[in-house]
Order: C-alpha cells, then structure tokens, then sequence
C-alpha cells in the first residue's frame, strides 16, 4: 500500500503557474498519476507516467500546459501546470497505478491522495 500527500494547490489568475507535488509513502514502485474533479463532474484524468518515467501521457486539454514529472528518489511526482484556464480550476488528485503502467483510467488507480484545490480566476 501507499500513501500520498498533494500540495502547491491554490488561487491564480488565468494565464498564471502553479506547480502541484505529491509525496509518496509506504510501497513506491507504482506507476504514477494526476486526476482532477471540478464541481457536479466526474473525475477525470490528467496525466500519468510509468514507474520508469519513459511512458508520459496527457489529456487532450492540459497537453502543451501541464508538465508531469517524478523523482524515484525522494518518492515524488510533481505537475507543473502553465498558461492555467478557469476550466482548470478542480480539485486535483494524486493517483499511484495499480502496477508500473501509467494510470490513465480510474480502474488503472490503486491508492488516492486527499486532493488539493486548484482555482483559477477569469
């Protein structure tokens, strides 16, 4: 089992930068993943990436923004989120994979982070 811990959520300006980072405890040798749920939606994916960190995938509305990357050395994964949309604005989730394959789907998704808001304002 592992355990994830989301921050860099908060309040920015369309066209601003924010840079979320999960902090993973416990078993790490998970593929890893972001995932957001803006109000009265359903959770959607946003990027993953493999466990080698060779396999990198984003949603269509966040790629040429957003950014993710992981360090297997301090057990992070971390979404640098640029040229932000008020349709970015959710509550953003950290999700480890199931196996070492990146978790683009929900079912692809083992452990959960608590979710760390992301608002941006027109």
């Amino acid at each position: 089992q592992v355990q994830l811990v989301e921050s860099g959520g908060g309040l920015v300006q369309a066209g601003g930068s924010l840079r979320l980072s999960c902090a993973a405890s416990g078993r790490t040798t998970y593929a890893m993943g972001w995932f957001r749920q803006a109000p009265g939606k359903e959770r959607e994916f946003v990027a993953a990436l493999s466990w080698s960190g060779l396999s990198i995938y984003y949603a269509d509305s966040v790629k040429g923004r957003f950014t993710i990357s992981r360090d297997n050395v301090k057990n992070s994964v971390h979404l640098q989120m640029n040229s932000l949309k008020p349709e970015d604005t959710a509550v953003y989730y950290c999700a480890a994979g199931l196996t070492r394959v990146a978790p683009k789907t929900l079912p692809d998704v083992g452990s959960w982070g608590q979710g760390t808001q992301v608002t941006v304002s027109s």
